[in-house]
């Protein structure tokens, strides 16, 4: 059965046309195309979802991909191609036939959808439209999460909680870190989470390089600590979480560098509340961790946006993220992941921005995790 009609980010799309002065808006971010209609497939052949300020909208993919759309879309104007025909020409022959062949084409020009080459076939195809550029719109209209978003943040929460927990139970020193991956795949996908994809799980030393680390043959012992970051999918929206573990007990030092982390961690996010800027967000934890030597610098962000993510090239959304630079204010029931790591310790929390300060959606403890 096909999901209702999503009035709220049609309405929400819209206005941004408007402002755009665009009559018809090409959608090919697959984020915005999950968002929007329920659906998302990946960008083997090109597939794009048309919106007009009135009347319905329409979208076009591989007739291989029409009953999943119809199954879980609320579109019922579906336009399709076989493998062998020009998707371009199908997208533009599908406005010309309604009408649209001079109309005002708003894109996003950040989108990965919309490549060099996408706008160039799409341009020769259509020769008599007039773009109307539309940089970052797909994100930006997307960073208020609708309740039913939140809900599925929070399950995802709750399966990055329960997966901690079965790591902190069962782990322990010999095992290779892949072992420890594959653990977490088998509870995300049994407490049923969109795939068994963890996150990095390595171990760590250093400030902050480990966090993209690859190290999975490394065996753990005595005094490692390993960094596991999970960021489990519900509905294709992830929360995320970082803990460390300490194999062999943690010493005092270590102990005392996670209870300052953890401290100036939760300042920052009690102050995430709508109107507050970005940038004093971000000065909380930053200029904390360095004023007490913590770091000798702070060159990463200490927080960006969550939410939903589909089969792109990019795994965070860095369209909204808390640096010295960031200039742009909260609004309630924004979402983040926030995280900060000193000396080879990390910890992180998903957060929804709300009135009396953010909001953890995990329950696990702010602690370090002992094997």
């Amino acid at each position: 059965m096909s999901m209702p009609v999503n009035l709220a980010a049609l309405s929400r799309l819209r206005d941004a046309m408007r402002m755009a002065d665009a009559e018809v808006m090409l959608v090919d971010s697959g984020e915005l195309l999950a968002w929007l209609t329920g659906f998302t497939v990946s960008e083997t052949l090109y597939r794009a979802c048309l919106v007009p300020l009135s009347g319905e909208p329409w979208i076009v993919l591989r007739q291989l991909d029409e009953a999943p759309c119809r199954q879980l879309s609320w579109f019922r104007d579906v336009v399709t191609y076989s493998d062998h025909q020009d998707p371009w020409k199908c997208v533009a022959d599908s406005l010309i036939a309604r009408g649209y062949r001079d109309c005002r084409l708003g894109a996003d020009t950040r989108s990965y959808g919309m490549t060099v080459d996408t706008w160039q076939q799409l341009s020769e195809y259509l020769p008599d439209a007039v773009w109307r550029p539309m940089p970052g719109v797909s994100d930006r209209i997307r960073q208020v999460k609708f309740h039913y978003e939140l809900d599925s943040l929070q399950q995802a929460a709750f399966i990055a909680d329960t997966t901690f927990l079965a790591l902190k139970e069962r782990v322990k020193a010999g095992w290779r870190v892949r072992d420890v991956a594959s653990l977490a795949a088998g509870v995300f996908l049994s407490e049923g989470a969109d795939t068994g994809e963890t996150g990095p799980v390595v171990r760590s030393a250093g400030d902050s390089g480990f966090l993209h680390a690859q190290t999975h043959e490394d065996i753990i012992r005595a005094g490692d600590i390993l960094h596991v970051e999970l960021i489990p999918k519900v509905k294709h929206y992830s929360a995320r979480l970082m803990r460390p573990f300490i194999s062999g007990g943690v010493s005092a030092e270590r102990q005392h560098i996670a209870r300052q982390l953890i401290a100036l961690q939760d300042a920052q996010i009690a102050a995430m509340k709508p109107g507050a800027r970005a940038s004093d967000v971000d000065a909380i934890l930053r200029n904390g961790v360095l004023a007490a030597g913590l770091r000798a610098e702070y060159g990463n962000v200490t927080g960006y946006a969550l939410g939903l993510y589909t089969r792109t090239p990019r795994p965070s959304d860095f369209s909204h993220c808390f640096t010295p630079a960031a200039d742009w204010r909260l609004e309630e029931n924004m979402v983040f992941h926030m995280y900060t790591s000193a000396a080879g310790l990390a910890f992180s929390e998903t957060v929804v921005v709300r009135p009396e300060g953010g909001i953890r959606m995990s329950r696990l403890p702010r602690e370090v995790m002992e094997i």
